[in-house]
């Protein structure tokens, strides 16, 4: 199977509407095809049809024994693609640093920086007990290790 005939399907398919964009593809040695796509605004799941039928439709099955699946991104696994993250403004995300790991609103996203903010119980600077405290942080991309939103029901 051709990675880079399906790459180019996969691309053809999506320039048909700039608000989605590819996460990732793979082809297992079986033939099995994997494409996982996203957008801006989330993905209809008419577009995933319009996406997989546009793949299959030039792949010349009397040649290829192959399967295909086209999905969007589990929400479990952690954000791979900057567009994730203006999508994603106004979430709550579990976010892992080199020097930290934690839970924050994502305010914005530009250029590169994520602007967060979160609560946090700490000691009161005078007396006994603790007090909430609002903390905002700016983090660029490339510090994170691990960005994941959080589910919150």
């Amino acid at each position: 199977m051709d990675s880079q005939k399906i790459k180019k399907l996969i691309n053809e398919a999506l320039s048909d509407k700039p608000s989605l964009f590819l996460i990732d593809y793979s082809i297992s040695d079986n033939g099995h095809i994997e494409v996982i796509i996203d957008g801006d605004k989330g993905v209809p799941l008419n577009e995933c049809v319009r996406v997989s039928r546009h793949i299959e439709h030039n792949l010349d099955r009397e040649t290829e024994d192959f399967s295909l699946q086209v999905t969007t991104p589990d929400i479990t696994k952690p954000i791979v693609h900057k567009r994730q993250y203006i999508k994603n403004i106004g979430r709550t995300l579990k976010i892992k640093t080199d020097k930290e790991e934690i839970q924050a609103k994502l305010l914005d996203f530009k250029e590169g920086i994520l602007f967060l903010e979160w609560k946090i119980r700490e000691p009161k600077p005078i007396g006994k007990g603790k007090h909430t405290v609002i903390k905002k942080a700016e983090i660029p991309i490339d510090n994170i290790e691990k960005a994941i939103v959080k589910i919150v029901f």
